[in-house]
């Protein structure tokens, strides 16, 4: 014979139902189903609470633990892992966004690559380094067009300021 099942539910019936209908998270929505049922009197153990949900009984003893501890809030409670550090950290991303700024900029990601280990110590694969410039920081490497040495200076000047015109228009 098992030990009684007593648990006090510090919400209203009414209060229950209205947040089960507001959640949107599956497994939110179970556990207030779960204080729904015991509130309402249709559930009274722990094997009848885990068969309705599909749930081993020791994920309803730990659910049940977790409200009685810190309450609704406790239970609904989504903990979120905090990821992994930057690769590029702020002081370095700073640096890299004035030096895009500035007119000389970089001719190529593996450019960027190399400043990056030769400059602050960090070596960031291709990949990482294009990820962060082309999407991240918006950037894009221009490198203006080759220009031949035979071009004449006078008909170049002559052509920008008659297409200039055009453009104005």
């Amino acid at each position: 014979m098992s030990r009684p099942f007593k648990i006090e539910i510090a919400e209203s019936q009414e209060e229950l139902k209205q947040r089960l209908q507001t959640v949107s998270s599956g497994i939110q929505k179970e556990k207030l189903q779960m204080l729904w049922w015991l509130k309402s009197g249709q559930v009274n153990q722990h094997q009848e609470i885990g068969k309705r949900l599909a749930r081993d009984t020791s994920t309803v003893t730990r659910w049940l633990q977790k409200y009685r501890a810190s309450g609704l809030s406790g239970l609904l409670e989504i903990k979120k892992a905090p990821g992994a550090n930057r690769k590029i950290n702020s002081k370095v991303l700073a640096a890299l966004k004035q030096e895009l700024e500035t007119g000389k900029g970089f001719s190529s990601y593996g450019a960027i690559v190399e400043w990056l280990k030769k400059e602050h110590g960090q070596d960031i694969e291709y990949a990482t380094v294009y990820a962060w410039v082309r999407y991240r920081l918006k950037a894009k490497l221009k490198v203006p067009r080759p220009q031949s040495n035979n071009q004449d200076e006078k008909l170049v000047s002559e052509f920008k300021k008659n297409s200039a015109s055009f453009l104005i228009v």
